[in-house]
């Protein structure tokens, strides 16, 4: 990225919505969201953690499909991002 694109986004990130020009901007339909993928760009930094769950816990999410670690993750984050919103 170029210092005046860099400047240039900058500059937006400061500005209130209700100040930008979005009128070049399509707005995008349910039909063009029905595919799109919550976090696909969204790395966070994963920790090593020992944790002890309940054995039929473990047993079900790894009958799932394999990626069991990674959907205890997803159904965790699900669980706090639920709750941080009724807090």
């Amino acid at each position: 990225m170029n210092d005046e694109l860099r400047a240039e986004i900058e500059g937006l990130s400061k500005k209130p919505d209700s100040e930008i020009d979005f009128s070049e901007i399509p707005e995008a339909t349910k039909e063009e969201w029905k595919n799109a993928v919550r976090g696909k760009f969204f790395r966070p930094i994963k920790k090593p953690i020992s944790l002890r769950l309940d054995a039929d816990v473990i047993a079900w999410f790894k009958s799932q499909d394999g990626r069991y670690q990674s959907k205890m993750n997803d159904a965790l984050r699900e669980y706090m991002e639920k709750h941080e919103k009724s807090a």
